[in-house]
């Protein structure tokens, strides 16, 4: 099949479509979607589209889900050149399949491919991959309440040789996991460890890419986390500036109605959070983003300046923080109702419970 956006000179991908011969049958996707987890079931099909320096993007695909075969040698073993995306679609009420903003996820997959020295993949083959698993796999986008099926495309260095340049031979993939309700039996408010003795990127690294090495630094402090009875880690910068959780950005909200969110080089742009903070643009709010300290966070929550302080990202959309934990303090964080307030907001939208005033929404099945 061959979709490709209207307004791009791009002329589509062909793909060649070879379907899974062990694919599930619809009792065994039913029992599967029925609680799906988080990540730990995946569709029947994914997407394999090869790059190199001499033919560009050629041989799309659409293949059955299995094991990927790496020389020993591939760069992405030796020097972690990779980098991935999250994404989801969304079963509308007449059973139709969208997702959201995947021209921004595109355009966050080339910004993190340009920093790691991998090749830009076009949006429109982006959104048009998306197309193409929807298409043989639609069937796997669950229709319960706040169930999604989370997208995954991933882009690594398959040239095999052991030269410290960028690889010259590269694949594009795309996999599908249903997912569940993030938080069953409702939000909850989450309890934040304070990284004090690592951080999760400096200047002029990598932190505004999505690359797997963000997160495997961050994957310490999170057991620490763990230990010490809370649920994610926040970092801090070298002037103790606050920067995100281990895969949610920060929010902050003022008693005059202000709402800042942090904003350094280092930090990963959330689409989630560019969303949250445009619907509350349009109630009327002031959005800044800005430095936020340390001693700003906690002087605010103490005096009562700020009265609400939540996180957002693709795989919970909005959470309420409810707690700030170090080895030294515990400071009790104020639960507020905007948080909650444009979660339901924008979890409408997604689903297609509210309308889409700006257009963020895109048809995967059509």
């Amino acid at each position: 099949m061959t979709l490709l956006d209207p307004d791009t000179d791009l002329a589509p991908l062909e793909f060649a479509v070879t379907r899974n011969l062990a694919a599930k049958n619809a009792a065994e996707r039913e029992e599967i979607l029925a609680n799906p987890g988080f990540g730990q079931k995946f569709t029947d099909h994914m997407v394999d589209i090869c790059w190199s320096i001499r033919g560009g993007w050629h041989r799309p695909r659409v293949q059955p889900y299995g094991p990927i075969a790496l020389d020993p040698a591939a760069a992405v073993l030796h020097y972690g050149q990779e980098i991935f995306e999250g994404i989801k679609a969304y079963r509308h009420a007449d059973g139709s399949v969208h997702t959201f903003r995947p021209d921004q996820n595109g355009r966050r997959l080339q910004r993190s491919a340009r920093r790691l020295a991998l090749p830009e993949l076009p949006v429109q083959y982006f959104i048009q991959s998306l197309r193409e698993l929807i298409a043989v796999d639609g069937s796997w986008v669950p229709s319960g309440d706040d169930q999604s099926l989370y997208l995954r495309p991933f882009m690594f260095a398959k040239e095999a040789f052991l030269g410290v340049r960028p690889a010259q031979k590269v694949g594009y993939y795309l996999i599908a996991s249903p997912a569940g309700a993030y938080f069953s039996g409702g939000v909850k408010p989450v309890t934040i460890w304070l990284s004090e003795d690592y951080a999760r990127a400096g200047k002029g690294g990598t932190g505004a890419a999505k690359t797997g090495g963000n997160y495997a630094a961050s994957l310490l402090p999170q057991s620490e986390a763990y230990e010490n009875g809370c649920d994610q880690v926040v970092f801090l910068d070298a002037d103790r500036n606050v920067e995100e959780l281990g895969g949610m950005n920060v929010v902050f909200v003022y008693k005059d109605g202000t709402i800042v969110t942090p904003q350094s080089p280092s930090i990963l742009e959330g689409i989630t959070r560019d969303s949250i903070l445009q619907l509350a643009k349009d109630r009327g709010h002031k959005v800044e983003a800005r430095e936020v300290s340390l001693q700003e966070w906690r002087d605010g929550v103490a005096s009562g300046d700020i009265v609400e302080v939540f996180a957002c990202g693709t795989a919970a959309v909005v959470t309420p923080i409810g707690a700030l934990k170090s080895a030294e303090f515990i400071d009790e964080q104020p639960i507020g109702e905007l948080a909650l307030s444009l979660r339901e907001e924008l979890t409408d939208i997604q689903y297609g419970r509210r309308e889409d005033k700006h257009g963020w929404l895109v048809r995967l099945d059509a």
